[in-house]
């Protein structure tokens, strides 16, 4: 995970978060498209670059408002991904939002895991409780995004969401882009693993080593009455 985001998605964790079903709109003005304003919800910054969102407990958030679309994590519950996407898809559409909200994206990856003397790939999601959204912030999007079901909240430093730097965008699309899948890795020096392939396949071992950019794996098999190294790729090997 790049730095920038790491830390940005450790700080949101350490919050606690209930999803409340009801919305919680911006300011009195959206009063007139139906919806419900907190009672102690802080004013709006008119006349400026920022304004202040109601939040559940009645605090202001600032918003930094900013014609470049840029790209903003958000916070949702694990496992609903992909429900949350279609949704702000669905917002969007039927909103008329299509030129504040560009794309909303599942980072993800593929995989090939090793079960069973089998090999099999899967889909697995980069960021589990997270999605990137690309828009412009502000007033409408922020409020367009925040307010979809599922959605916990923007992931920032401190109250303000902050956009993703070009260099972290780049890493996320490049990992899911890449064209080798990787291999799923069950085990861990000191355990037992089999060895499913090459000359010592059915061979037994105790892992030694694992070297993760080479995606090579130290066994110590008993050969010979000898405990003797034997270099394998990750796919060789599956956890005894």
């Amino acid at each position: 995970m790049p730095k920038g985001l790491s830390s940005m998605v450790d700080e949101y964790r350490h919050e606690d978060y209930d999803y409340d079903p009801d919305p919680i709109y911006l300011d009195e003005e959206v009063e007139d498209r139906g919806g419900k304003h907190p009672e102690d919800a802080a004013p709006v910054k008119r006349g400026g670059r920022t304004f202040m969102s109601a939040t559940e407990d009645g605090e202001g958030v600032e918003i930094t408002v900013d014609d470049e679309k840029q790209w903003y994590v958000i916070h949702c519950y694990s496992g609903y991904e992909n429900k949350v996407r279609h949704a702000i898809e669905q917002r969007i559409e039927t909103m008329g939002m299509q030129d504040k909200i560009f794309d909303v994206v599942v980072p993800t990856e593929e995989e090939i895991e090793v079960k069973d003397g089998k090999r099999k790939t899967v889909e697995r999601r980069v960021f589990p409780g997270y999605l990137l959204v690309q828009l412009k912030m502000d007033e409408d999007s922020w409020y367009v995004v925040r307010n979809t079901p599922g959605v916990t909240g923007f992931v920032g430093m401190g109250n303000e969401p902050t956009p993703l730097r070009p260099d972290e965008v780049n890493q996320i699309m490049r990992r899911m882009e890449a064209e080798a899948p990787k291999v799923k890795v069950t085990y861990k020096p000191g355990q037992k693993v089999r060895i499913i392939d090459g000359p010592f396949n059915d061979f037994n071992g105790i892992v030694a080593d694992i070297d993760m950019d080479k995606a090579k794996v130290r066994v110590m098999v008993s050969f010979f009455g000898r405990e003797t190294p034997v270099e394998l790729d990750f796919l060789q090997v599956e956890k005894a």
